[in-house]
């Protein structure tokens, strides 16, 4: 595998990445910082149905321990294509809690890539984390 081959696949769906941020800062850019999360969500279904993307939302992942499904569910706000895990927060700032919810999101569904994305900073921040 040469280089480039090598790079292009470190940043796989990158293409919907591209939309589904793109959907975020245009969330952002009309309704600002300050709401409550749900607010967000609702708004980001609205871009990603008017930017013909699919998904699910609040999406009900079920976590199996030793080939036995656990009674504990998570639910993500989003899976876009099929694939990639998106989790919106509304807080000052992002930290290692609201990452390590995603990895285990990841890690519960054997997704390679999550989305996490905060709309409650002056400024959009996203992190992309992949397995």
């Amino acid at each position: 595998m040469d280089l480039l081959e090598e790079y292009e696949n470190s940043f796989k769906f990158k293409k919907e990445t591209y939309k589904i941020i793109g959907c975020a800062m245009k969330v952002h850019s009309e309704l600002g910082s300050g709401f409550l999360e749900a607010v967000y969500q609702e708004a980001l279904s609205i871009m990603f149905r008017n930017e013909k993307i699919p998904f699910e939302k609040e999406k009900l992942l079920e976590i199996e321990f030793l080939g036995q499904k656990l009674n504990k569910k998570y639910i993500a706000d989003f899976i876009c294509f099929d694939e990639i895990i998106i989790e919106a927060k509304a807080v000052k700032e992002l930290n290692n809690v609201h990452i390590a919810q995603v990895f285990n999101y990841l890690k519960a569904t054997n997704k390679k890539l999550g989305l996490l994305i905060n709309f409650g900073a002056e400024s959009l921040e996203y992190k992309r984390i992949a397995l």
